[in-house]
């Protein structure tokens, strides 16, 4: 055990360490969230600067952290097999071997990552000053590889792409929600709000909106007499005005304009004043969307044109329906009703005594998803009875029964070609 004994003894030791802090600084920069960093580096902290910057390109990093690591754990090896072969002789490789085997294991992998998956972003901040200058240092190396991995991934037909990541991380967002309310971390509620704000890029306008058969029109033919007291009948404060078919609208009544034109009349002859209201001059004009348009998309219009209505017309410029910014609103915060939708709007899911849900057909599937902590599929259908219809391949009849989904569905009610009614139980 000479001065070379030593030597060699202490730079294995010190390859070890280096090892630890290769594995430990890939692991704490690799589970260490951005968006805790990102909240560090505003209250000033440098190395969750750092760490931003290090982990923008992860390929990048990894590269450069393995080919470390790979390079010290080789050498470490290399050195303490020729160490105990000139103690020990032939017999030295296996010891060699058995030693590294533990030692690597213990201290180079496990014990610096267990450290490092503990608290990873303290970890990272601390490390990631130091592999910042070490990526730089290897770059032009970690380059070759890079182009050489990405060849090879071609080969097999392998191709990254940053929507990828863009999308992977829409999912991370979503998967942190749904795992924080599985764990009792966050409420059903708010669970429901994050999500539904997540999901307008996502979805379209002809998911939520009115169907034309429930929208409430005024027909400008109509004596202004019928006409004003259908108005105050209706609980909406817009309706949109047509003339002969209703897909020839004319615009969209607002309730005070039409009070104020009728105001302006009456004050000089109450009959003659009010014979004279012409609804198409009061109407403003009509709004019109396709039904393609993203709800993100179209709340952001809502706002920039400040208006609340849009009637969304198909591919051919027929009227399918209407949407409102409240629609939009309810996605993210739930059912929204005032004194006039409490009395005139009947409940669409109702628990049975015997089990299972009375459920109104028209009913979206998400909303009763969210109401349920159920899955059904909305790809191909936006309501349950569009789901029934769109798995029975058929319009089904009164005491028809499906099963499908993991739900049984039986058709309680029917009017015309439409399912009113649904009970749906958990199978």
């Amino acid at each position: 055990m000479d001065t070379a004994f030593w030597i060699t003894s202490a730079a294995i030791l010190a390859l070890i360490m280096a090892s630890a802090f290769f594995s430990g600084s890939e692991t704490a920069l690799t589970a260490a969230s951005r968006a805790k960093l990102k909240g560090q580096a505003d209250k000033g902290s440098v190395g969750a600067q750092s760490a931003l910057v290090v982990t923008e390109d992860r390929e990048r990093m990894i590269g450069a952290l393995l080919l470390g690591n790979n390079v010290v754990n080789i050498l470490s090896s290399a050195l303490a097999t020729a160490l105990l072969t000139r103690v020990f002789g032939d017999s030295g490789v296996a010891l060699a071997t058995l030693v590294m085997t533990v030692l690597v294991l213990i201290f180079g992998e496990v014990m610096p990552k267990t450290l490092a998956i503990t608290y990873p972003e303290p970890m990272a901040a601390r490390v990631a000053p130091i592999v910042r200058v070490l990526t730089f240092l290897l770059a032009p190396i970690v380059t070759v590889v890079r182009l050489l991995v990405r060849l090879l991934l071609r080969l097999v037909g392998v191709r990254a792409s940053a929507e990828d990541n863009l999308h992977a991380l829409r999912e991370e967002i979503a998967g942190a929600i749904a795992l924080g309310h599985s764990e009792g971390a966050v409420e059903k509620e708010d669970r429901d709000r994050l999500l539904g704000a997540l999901d307008l890029g996502e979805r379209t306008v002809d998911e939520i909106m009115r169907h034309r058969r429930q929208i409430e029109m005024i027909d400008a033919d109509l004596p202004p007499q019928t006409i004003l007291s259908q108005v105050l009948a209706s609980s909406h404060t817009r309706l949109p005005v047509y003339r002969g078919s209703d897909d020839n609208i004319l615009g969209v009544i607002h309730v005070k304009d039409l009070l104020r034109e009728v105001d302006r009349l009456v004050r000089g002859d109450a009959h003659e004043g009010l014979a004279s209201l012409d609804i198409a001059k009061v109407a403003m004009k009509p709004y019109f969307i396709p039904e393609t348009t993203t709800l993100d998309e179209q709340m952001r219009e809502f706002l920039k044109r400040r208006t609340h209505f849009a009637l969304v017309v198909d591919e051919y410029g027929g009227l399918e329906g209407l949407i409102t910014l409240e629609d939009i609103l309810e996605e993210i915060v739930g059912e929204i009703t005032d004194e006039h939708d409490v009395v005139s709007r009947e409940r669409s899911l109702q628990a049975l005594p015997e089990g299972g849900y009375l459920v109104d057909g028209s009913m979206t599937i998400r909303d009763l998803n969210r109401a349920m902590d159920w899955s059904l599929p909305d790809h191909e259908a936006n309501t349950v009875a569009g789901l029934v219809i769109h798995e029975a391949m058929m319009i089904p009849t009164e005491g028809q029964v499906f099963s499908f989904h993991g739900f049984r569905f039986e058709v309680m009610a029917r009017r015309e070609n439409r399912l009113t009614k649904l009970k749906i139980r958990p199978l």
